[in-house]
């Protein structure tokens, strides 16, 4: 309007201007309807999740992926899933099928109660297992303080007292709320005096050690909810009750370098740790590893009378220069292999040195009862010099997507790691292999 006013226009200048202005009202007015048209249609149409999550500040719940249309297998050139990963090796490599340990063999770690909840069919199948595989003797660490353990014993040795020894474990919780840490009995007065008590009774029962599990570090807590320390004060009455009664202590403390690792592609055990979230301490409150090993350590050296077993290679298999350091600097520390023999077959060279090296410090674990294959594949790395087989019976493999390589041991640091060590060092070991012996021959 503004231009019309400027100045008058003759009509022969003015037709051309004019005949465009009047298209443009003729354009603008078919926008104005469209919009409008628009605009109602928003209007009754329900509002979308955006401007619900804008307006109000509430998630909104995210519509549902659609499934591929393709399986994601790998075949046809369609993309793969990491957990549909099937790889099958064409290296053509010896094979040795090795039916049975060289000699008798002491498993000084397998959960009798935790993974066979006291089934009497599971119990008679095992032990035919052991008497195929020349299995001796073995130790349940499943014997909490209390009932469990009098239930566990008279389990375990109604019909097999000479091929099962037993550990103790600490009651932490005891009648206290899970949810509630303050009324655990642990944080209350003189729960470590009287716990050493017990484990000093369980000893004169024919107890032979006490374990302890990971949960102490990375999920027991104190009463105003912070973990424990694994080096406090506090606990030192159990450690020097064991000292005294002659009880070694297996202690799991930590886990795998990379489950305290940020969970991303760089992560070695991503696939493991994907499956099992709860196995991942990184981030939140949780210490870091070496924290909990160090704690550890301070416990180990603080308690020079007692024999502390570090559970799966000290749980730092990955770094057998600083489990190396470890037994150089702790005369104390003794280590076993079990659930870490997948650690240990990658790196062939450097773990064959050291158990040689270390023969007198090494005891033979498993992290059992496990099918018979799996039994048999520990006989295979520790004796053969068999390249890249796997280290567990399942079809994935389950603690980190690679195999293994035998470590083909010398005859003397076999049977030093398969029995000899235990039965120095474990009371109860000794007499149960020469009763063994005596029932073989």
């Amino acid at each position: 309007m503004h231009i019309l006013t400027a100045r008058p226009l003759s009509v022969a200048a003015s037709k051309p201007p004019l005949r465009l202005f009047l298209s443009l009202l003729l354009l603008l007015g078919s926008s104005w309807g469209v919009l409008a048209d628009c605009s109602a249609a928003r209007a009754a149409a329900p509002p979308a999740a955006d401007d619900i999550a804008a307006a109000t500040g509430e998630p909104v719940a995210a519509k549902e992926a659609e499934p591929p249309a393709e399986p994601l297998d790998g075949r046809a050139g369609r993309e793969l899933l990491l957990r549909n990963f099937r790889p099958q090796p064409q290296l053509r490599v010896a094979e040795t099928q090795v039916a049975i340990a060289r000699f008798p063999v002491v498993d000084v770690h397998t959960h009798m109660f935790y993974r066979q909840r006291h089934n009497e069919q599971a119990l008679e199948d095992f032990v035919a297992l052991m008497d195929r595989n020349r299995i001796a003797v073995c130790a349940s660490l499943d014997g909490q303080l209390g009932s469990q353990l009098e239930e566990h014993l008279d389990f375990l040795w109604e019909d097999y007292r000479n091929r099962f020894i037993v550990f103790a474990n600490l009651d932490w919780m005891g009648d206290g709320d899970p949810d509630k840490p303050a009324t655990w009995a642990c944080n209350r007065p003189g729960w470590a005096e009287r716990s050493a008590e017990r484990l000093v009774e369980a000893a004169e029962r024919g107890v032979s050690g006490l374990k302890i599990f990971k949960r102490f570090g990375l999920e027991y807590r104190d009463a105003e909810g912070k973990l424990l320390r694994i080096d406090d004060p506090r606990w030192d009455p159990i450690w020097e009750a064991c000292g005294r009664t002659g009880l070694p202590v297996l202690i799991h403390t930590a886990d795998p370098s990379a489950f305290f690792e940020p969970l991303g592609p760089e992560n070695e055990r991503w696939e493991e740790l994907s499956r099992h979230p709860d196995w991942h301490f990184h981030g939140g409150d949780f210490p870091s590893r070496m924290e909990l090993l160090e704690a550890r350590n301070r416990v180990i050296a603080r308690h020079p009378k007692t024999q502390f077993i570090g559970a799966h290679m000290a749980n730092s298999a990955e770094d057998l220069r600083l489990v190396q350091k470890w037994l150089d600097d702790y005369p104390n520390l003794w280590v076993e292999p079990a659930s870490r023999i997948s650690e240990l077959g990658r790196q062939p060279y450097t773990a064959r040195d050291f158990l040689i090296r270390n023969a007198d410090r090494v005891l033979f674990g498993t992290d059992g009862p496990w099918p018979e294959t799996r039994v048999r594949l520990y006989w295979r790395f520790f004796e053969t010099r068999d390249e890249y087989f796997p280290y567990a019976e399942n079809e994935f493999p389950p603690q980190g997507f690679w195999r293994i390589y035998g470590v083909h041991l010398p005859d003397d640091v076999l049977r030093k790691i398969y029995h000899e060590n235990a039965a120095k060092l474990i009371p109860g070991v000794a007499e149960r292999l020469a009763a063994w012996r005596e029932a073989k021959e």
